[in-house]
């Protein structure tokens, strides 16, 4: 057996008995040991593998798969430049802390700086966003190599998983191959090759299928269940799975305020708080926290309104996630400039990582206890029923200006399609307008899981990341997903829709508004320059959307009507439903809205 097939072997081998489950890889000559011995994985049922001709598109199925799984995943590339076309997907990982196990493939150091073909310098090539990088040896056949292969592979699952007790993230393994790249004749199966007998010693790694390496599992816990599983203490809001601030005894105040923003993972004891508390709950979506008495569904035009917001300071705030969707939230958060009276707690993330964006926060917490309960029970307090009447009635009157219209707008369309969708669904909303949509009109529920790319913000790889977090969610037996996008954003990763006959295909319905632009910019400053607002802002394109479709062969439906949405989400696989819209009047919408509810409170 030649070095380089008995390293795609063993790593391979080890990284499932850590618990990989899911592999996406974009061909190459390079990666070529890896490719085949996950290849050979997958078809033994060991590991589910996604192949995808772009290395963009790739690399955001990945982050889809970790996303919503909350597990490493392993994304495997050739040298040059396909290595590159992950760098977005590992930022936003970064920034949002999702797991992958990024390999790529390179050149042996004796062709590197020699004009080699498809060489470039892949050495710490993503920079401070991955957890950690190695540039593992050309392999060889001799001695002590099984040991460093698989106690590299545990150590790369553990930093990536946060089981080594860090935050969860993206790590890269460099690895430089030696030809020959694939199997030597007469190597015989996938099976044979795990107990290749040529080899200098065993390639075998610990019996029962252990890992090689363990960290800190307690009774009954594994590699592949650690990481982030770890729940806060009974009573307490946030915690973290491994050591960093102290938990914080806060004494009860009426005017408290809690703040989720996106990727607060199970904000189970946040909730609970705010419900023992007497305190509203400003769930952004993607928070996974818009459910329960205490949530608000219009929050976001409250914050717009001043009259509402002078009244309503709050002297103590409690933030979770990465908040930040609205100018009006950041403003809350900043609170009354040199006001003793505020106090802004922010729950943690990781070691030295925290979302703090207003620059407000008096303390960083592990997790936030109250001392002492509130008089009456929290739920009686005038505080929070002011707040919950303002809600009620800026809510009653952005639906009655939306159900004024007779079209489907895109703030209705986020309305409805959350409402519409079935209990255990998925919704992956796009950064632009669709998930400021659903974070001013979606009710708040507990049986729809919304997530989005917000570490990073970016609308790329948004097709990729929906279909890998579809594909997740349902092969956890979550129930259909569907996506909502701006055109640009499906434009953007076209390319994701181009599946090979042989690869997963989730139960996912895209649905694409399509203005012919970017519409964020038609709410923002630059709507005012009209002599170059259209050309370098507004970015029409005049696409034919069901084109696009109709060549990567998937499904295309064009939704009139309101009424139309409960019919056209229904169907099974890849599927795609247009809603055009007109920039401008979506524009001159919003601005309606934002005057009816503050004319309402």
């Amino acid at each position: 057996m030649n070095p380089a097939t008995a390293l795609g072997t063993v790593l391979t081998d080890e990284l499932i008995r850590c618990g990989l489950t899911e592999a996406v890889l974009a061909p190459g000559s390079r990666s070529a040991p890896l490719a085949l011995a996950l290849h050979d994985r997958s078809r033994a049922g060991d590991l589910r593998l996604h192949v995808r001709i772009d290395e963009r598109s790739a690399s955001f199925l990945a982050l889809g798969l970790a996303k919503a799984s909350g597990r490493p995943v392993l994304l495997v590339c050739t040298s040059g430049t396909a290595a590159a076309q992950f760098h977005p997907a590992v930022i936003e990982a970064d920034e949002s802390g999702v797991p992958l196990l990024v390999v790529t493939a390179d050149r042996p150091p004796e062709l590197r700086g020699t004009g080699a073909n498809q060489t470039i310098d892949q050495l710490k090539l993503y920079g401070s966003a991955v957890r950690w990088f190695c540039e593992a040896g050309v392999p060889e056949a001799r001695p002590g190599m099984v040991a460093y292969w698989r106690s590299l592979a545990c150590r790369s699952w553990a930093q990536a998983s946060g089981a080594a007790g860090g935050y969860p993230g993206p790590v890269h393994v460099n690895m430089p191959l030696r030809d020959p790249l694939v199997p030597d004749a007469g190597d015989g199966s996938a099976g044979e090759r795990r107990r290749a007998g040529d080899w200098p010693e065993p390639l075998a790694g610990r019996p029962d299928g252990a890992p090689w390496t363990s960290f800190g599992a307690g009774p009954g816990g594994s590699a592949a269940s650690r990481g982030r599983s770890l729940l806060p203490p009974a009573g307490t809001a946030g915690g973290l799975p491994f050591p960093g601030p102290a938990a914080l005894d806060v004494a009860w105040t009426e005017r408290g305020v809690v703040v989720c923003g996106d990727g607060d993972g199970d904000p189970a004891a946040l909730l609970e708080l705010a419900e023992a508390a007497g305190w509203p709950v400003l769930a952004e979506p993607s928070s996974g926290a818009r459910h329960g008495p205490n949530a608000l569904s219009a929050y976001a035009y409250l914050l717009d309104a001043p009259g509402f917001t002078a009244a309503h300071r709050p002297d103590l705030i409690v933030s979770s996630g990465r908040p930040g969707l609205s100018r009006g939230q950041l403003a809350f958060l900043r609170g009354t400039p040199g006001s003793d009276a505020f106090r802004h707690i922010v729950l943690a993330q990781g070691h030295g990582r925290w979302a703090d964006p207003a620059r407000t926060a008096t303390d960083v917490a592990a997790a936030v206890r109250l001392a002492g309960a509130p008089p009456g029970g929290g739920g009686a307090a005038p505080w929070l029923a002011s707040w919950m009447r303002a809600d009620a009635a800026a809510r009653q009157a952005a639906d009655a200006a939306l159900d004024a219209g007779p079209g489907l707008s895109e703030p209705r369309l986020a309305r409805d399609l959350a409402a519409t969708l079935p209990d255990g669904a998925l919704l992956w909303a796009a950064s632009s307008m669709p998930v400021r949509d659903l974070d001013r009109h979606s009710l708040p529920r507990a049986g729809l899981r919304i997530l989005a790319s917000r570490g990073a913000s970016g609308i790329d790889g948004l097709v990729s990341s929906a279909i890998g977090a579809a594909l997740a969610h349902q092969a956890a037996g979550g129930g259909p997903a569907a996506a909502l996008l701006g055109d640009l954003a499906f434009l953007h990763d076209s390319p994701g829709l181009l599946l090979g006959p042989d690869e997963p295909r989730p139960d996912l319905c895209l649905v694409v508004v399509s203005n012919d632009g970017g519409g964020i910019f038609s709410t923002l400053e630059q709507a005012a320059v009209p002599e170059a607002f259209e050309r370098v802002f507004g970015t029409p394109h005049g696409t034919d959307l069901r084109r696009i479709a109709q060549a990567a062969q998937v499904p295309h439906t064009l939704l009139e009507q309101p009424g139309e949405l409960p019919g056209a989400l229904r169907g099974e696989g890849l599927r795609v439903v247009e809603v055009r819209t007109d920039r401008a009047a979506g524009a001159a919408l919003r601005d309606r809205l934002r005057s009816a509810c503050e004319a309402a409170l």
